[in-house]
């Protein structure tokens, strides 16, 4: 029976790419069925809905639908608008909580769903099948048209998130908003909002006004994350800032509207340079000069994991006051996001100066133990009593395991799929957010041409993401998420670059069924979204039509090799110092490369014109690229 289903899944997305004109969803649907004709939206088309629960997603499909339309839609209580909102009466197993039907013809749309967060997804399908004038901010002119269509969707997993970082650089009330709306176009439900970290403390906790006094500012330096220079004395610290628990709540609110669950983070015991500045006598050397970081090298980082800090960045497990200052941080906290879980964080917690601690010393003798991160484990099992007292599940990097942890814990797999392989055999509950295909900070296109950051994530890596690995049971897989960590992202719109199209890559990954995906039918999906960004004013990279770039040796030769992400494209290049288009080599397997001095450069061209970036490489820059064969 699986089987079947598989290919009639298959058979059902072939049936849309042989059409005239295409059906481009992202992520792609369960199943769908393209019809005949055609359902035209005008100014009389009215809008029903027959559930209370449904009206604020009725209202906020006609406020879309009007903008750009400019007309005077209107939501109404009912069963027969010309667009329905449909609540199934007995429960529809198939679809679950977040799925739902589509059906439109040239007389109506109808969408049903068990429950309001399947109508959202409906009408987030709806305005992806509607011309991509429809994403405008302005009144526009188009033929609002939607292709008649059958359309049964669900999700695959229930977890499918985005992480925001705001302690590197700090994101507005309304920046965070625009980010949640847009993440939730693709269908994700889950927006991990990092707040807390050496750089900076970004929720106002009311019993420790020093958080945000203190810890949300840091000196303003331009720059190079990492390359900065260390605060002068008596230096103002004015660059930062932080979220009322008033804004918090009306980004919660915001989101909850858009069927998006937000998880707070708070990073301890490690990552806490902020809170130390503010409260220096959370750390073990309580030093009173600590100051919130500004992006300076803080640390020596060993290449095979293991690091040392030249700052205290670590609160003192031995301390009672340690877990005073978080009891208050935590009621606060969970007082205000209604969701189950609490992240606090657990990755990268340098134990050095517990070391070298009398107290840590004397806990470690008293407990018995005998290894220094063997305190992580006293340390997060202290958090997870004070969690379970607030009503909270703990949540933490994979880190947490380290030491020890409940089963009720919930564990994030970041450093490779390894350690989420390892919990989940141990029956952990897992979120699969690995560094090697969800980390949308990396840099994905050539060094050269984007800003360069220490390791390189491209998108048909992120598109070939597998978040169940073999071997494991996958219902202790919750699901995935993308990760923003922002030391070199210092505007909404370089997040939003960050973020598509490799976002849009995972979202079909944790939404879509594993059997359906195919590559080139997503990049085509792929440029019909980056039209319709255009006209959202949503910034993306299109870093997936740059050529890759590689060398090997063969006999102390020098050999070049170009592949591309996309198929379809010719690469031409040169080496005479002209610059190529489709006159020049186009390049077809690895070709050997002159001694001596030169410059590479080489672009894709599609149809004859050139797409992408060029890009120029010395020989000795090449040289840096080489693989031996």
């Amino acid at each position: 029976m699986q089987k079947i289903i598989i290919l009639l899944l298959m058979l059902n997305i072939i049936n849309v790419n042989g059409q005239k004109n295409p059906i481009h969803l992202i992520p792609q649907p369960v199943e769908v069925i393209q019809l005949n004709g055609s359902f035209q939206l005008t100014k009389s088309s009215a809008i029903s809905f027959d559930k209370a629960e449904s009206r604020k997603i009725a209202e906020m499909l006609a406020q879309k639908l009007n903008v750009a339309t400019g007309f005077s839609l209107k939501a109404q209580l009912g069963k027969t608008g010309a667009i329905q909102l449909r609540m199934n009466e007995v429960n529809d197993p198939k679809i679950g909580k977040e799925g739902y039907t589509f059906e439109s013809t040239p007389a109506s749309v109808v969408i049903t769903a068990n429950q309001p967060a399947g109508l959202f997804y409906g009408i987030q399908t709806l305005y992806q099948l509607m011309p991509k004038e429809i994403e405008s901010k302005v009144i526009t002119k188009a033929d609002w048209t939607i292709p008649a269509v059958k359309i049964m969707d669900f999700p695959r997993f229930a977890w499918r998130g985005i992480m925001l970082d705001v302690s590197r650089n700090f994101f507005s009330k309304e920046d965070v908003k625009r980010y949640i709306d847009e993440m939730a176009k693709f269908k994700y439900n889950t927006f991990h909002w990092h707040l807390s970290d050496d750089n900076g403390w970004r929720i106002e906790i009311k019993a420790l006004p020093k958080l945000t006094g203190v810890g949300a500012w840091r000196v303003p330096r331009q720059g190079h994350f990492g390359d900065r220079a260390n605060p002068k004395p008596g230096e103002a610290a004015t660059d930062g800032g932080f979220y009322t628990q008033d804004d918090i709540r009306e980004i919660i609110q915001f989101a909850q509207d858009r069927n998006v669950t937000i998880i707070p983070e708070i990073d301890i015991p490690g990552h806490s340079m902020a809170a130390i500045a503010a409260y220096p006598e959370l750390s073990c050397t309580k030093d009173p000069n600590t100051k919130v970081n500004p992006g300076t090298n803080f640390a020596d980082w060993y290449g095979n994991g293991t690091f040392k800090m030249f700052v205290e960045n670590t609160l003192n497990p031995s301390d009672e006051k340690v877990y005073e200052f978080l009891d208050k941080v935590f009621t606060e906290v969970a007082a205000l996001f209604p969701n189950p879980y609490i992240h606090v964080g657990g990755d990268e917690c340098y134990k050095g100066y517990w070391a070298q601690d009398e107290g840590c010393q004397a806990l470690m003798q008293k407990l018995k133990i005998r290894h220094i991160e063997d305190l992580q484990g006293y340390f997060m099992n202290r958090v997870e009593v004070i969690l379970k007292s607030k009503g909270k599940k703990l949540l933490g990097w994979d880190e947490i395991l380290e030491g020890g942890i409940s089963h009720e814990a919930t564990l994030m797999s970041w450093r490779g799929i390894k350690y989420g392989v390892e919990a989940a055999k141990m029956e952990y509950n897992v979120v699969m957010t690995p560094t090697t295909f969800a980390y949308i900070d990396y840099c994905q296109g050539d060094p050269t041409i984007d800003p360069p950051v220490y390791a390189n994530l491209r998108l048909k890596k992120c598109y070939s993401f597998e978040p169940v690995p073999d071997g494991v049971n996958a219902k202790y897989i919750l699901g995935g998420q993308a990760n923003l960590w922002t030391e070199h992202v210092p505007t909404l719109r370089k997040a939003e670059y960050m973020t598509y199209p490799r976002g849009w890559a995972l979202a079909e990954v944790y939404w879509s069924p594993r059997e359906t995906k195919n590559w080139d039918n997503f990049i085509s999906r792929v440029e019909s979204q980056f039209d319709r960004s255009d006209f959202a004013n949503v910034n993306y990279s299109r870093a997936m039509y740059d050529v890759i770039v590689k060398t090997i040796v063969k006999k102390d030769k020098l050999w070049l090799v170009l592949e591309s992400e996309i198929s379809g494209n010719d690469i031409y290049f040169t080496i005479d110092d002209t610059m190529p288009d489709s006159f020049s080599t186009k390049y077809s397997q690895p070709t050997e490369l002159p001694d001596g001095s030169f410059t590479l450069r080489v672009i894709a061209f599609r149809h004859g014109k050139p797409i992408g970036h060029l890009i120029t490489l010395k020989r000795e820059e090449l040289k840096n690229r080489t693989g031996n064969e």
